[in-house]
């Protein structure tokens, strides 16, 4: 399922079931994740889980990957490595997952990712390594 203008919804089980929308459509081709946290993704302090958190991250960094290739954002790259750093508490609202190339060659490439709040707070941040799936198809 799309939402038009490079917006994917509802596309993967993970999707329809956390809820979050992924934008492959922006101009600079930095993938992002975009979900409204509310208490079905926080933990028992009420705060945005930091699975959840780390799923975004790589979310929008695989995606960033796959723009690389392909203009739709669908072209399959594995997450080999991701390392995450959670910085502030993800309160519930609208957060935003931006991926961005940092190096890499034919196979691999190396991904950077922030995960902010609308009010501009910094959630965490993860730098990953993903490995384009040979012959894969969008």
């Amino acid at each position: 399922m799309s939402g038009g203008d490079g917006i994917i919804l509802g596309e993967t089980g993970t999707q329809r079931l956390v809820g979050y929308a992924l934008d492959v459509g922006q101009p600079d081709r930095r993938a992002r994740c975009r979900l409204v946290v509310d208490d079905r993704h926080t933990n028992r302090h009420g705060v945005l889980h930091g699975g959840i958190a780390a799923m975004l991250l790589d979310s929008a960094a695989g995606a960033t990957a796959s723009l690389t290739l392909d203009d739709t954002g669908r072209r399959p790259f594995l997450t080999v490595s991701l390392n995450t750093d959670f910085i502030g508490a993800g309160r519930p609202g609208g957060v935003t997952a931006t991926g961005r190339i940092i190096g890499g060659g034919r196979s691999l490439l190396f991904v950077a990712a922030e995960l902010v709040h609308d009010d501009g707070t910094l959630i965490a941040t993860a730098t990953g390594v993903f490995k384009r799936v040979p012959g894969g198809a969008p």
